[in-house]
């Protein structure tokens, strides 16, 4: 089986992107991507309405770095340590060495390409340091810019669920996108 260890924390470096630990610092910003109707459109889950959310959410993600279940980084821009978003393997699957991708960022910093260069570097990550053999993402199937930015890292299609997840009083459908390892370790 797979052994995931997430200490020292791996901070991650792109061409234009520095991918950092969270800390409690950024909660306004985490507080900004949790509580925005646009961002969170495609994400059933609650939106954030406090700073307690905010801090509640950050320590969560701590936790689970911790305890070895999953890593998150901040997006920052390298001239600048203000997060702009968040990307991270969630739901680890040590045993069939697959993960989960997920990832936000802020409306004003859409369609500049960081989400595909932050994806490519957490891929990256994933098959070279962790050794996943594959990487998953769900997404919402109305979510095109989602579906274009894993498209463009080399996802493909591998399932469209109908009606798979209840969320305030709707079933909701879930597309799987996935990218296998083409190293093989």
């Amino acid at each position: 089986m797979l052994e995931i260890n997430f200490t020292p924390f791996p901070n991650l470096e792109t061409e234009r992107l520095i991918l950092r630990r969270l800390v409690n610092d950024d909660f306004n910003e985490v507080l900004a991507l949790r509580s925005d109707k646009e961002t969170m459109k495609y994400i059933p889950r609650p939106l954030a309405k406090t700073k307690e959310d905010a801090m509640e959410h950050i320590a969560l993600i701590d936790l689970r770095i911790e305890s070895n279940e999953g890593i998150n980084w901040g997006i920052t821009l390298k001239n600048d340590s203000k997060l702009i978003g968040i990307i991270g393997h969630y739901r680890l699957k040590p045993e069939h060495y697959r993960a989960e991708i997920g990832y936000m960022l802020l409306p004003e910093y859409h369609g500049k390409g960081i989400m595909t260069e932050a994806i490519k570097e957490v891929v990256n990550y994933g098959f070279k340091i962790m050794r996943l053999h594959s990487i998953e993402a769900l997404i919402d199937p109305r979510n095109s810019a989602s579906e274009n930015v894993l498209k463009k890292n080399g996802f493909v299609k591998e399932a469209h669920f109908i009606e798979n997840e209840y969320y305030e009083g709707q079933f909701l459908d879930t597309v799987v996108y996935s990218i296998l390892n083409k190293l093989r370790f």
